[in-house]
């Protein structure tokens, strides 16, 4: 996983999708539905510790919060799809908020 830019599994996005009640999303297990109300509850300093730990949940969260696109993209991730045309052309992912596959996104994101 890059450093630079956390990814996001398609698994990741169909379980924040569900969260948030969109299209695309799967009911994860108890202890990650429990992490996501804890994304909801948490501030921003809390959620940047948090992010430490689950860098793909806080990437994915924030994105469906605060990114006008951000459920589209999570939409495409959870279907297999890159949400922007990656360089290299990969559609299997993981993928990185900015749309770029793991790869293109650790060099340039």
């Amino acid at each position: 996983m890059s450093t630079t830019s956390p990814t996001i599994p398609a698994e990741t996005a169909r379980h924040v999708l569900w969260h948030f009640g969109q299209e695309g999303g799967h009911r994860p297990g108890s202890f990650t539905q429990r992490l996501m109300e804890t994304f909801a509850a948490a501030d921003m300093p809390n959620t940047a510790k948090l992010a430490n730990a689950y860098p793909d949940y806080a990437a994915a969260f924030l994105a469906a919060q605060y990114d006008p696109d951000g459920i589209t993209a999570l939409q495409r991730i959870a279907s297999g799809q890159a949400p922007l045309s990656c360089r290299c052309g990969d559609t299997a992912g993981p993928f990185a908020v900015s749309g770029l596959c793991e790869d293109c996104a650790g060099g340039a994101a």
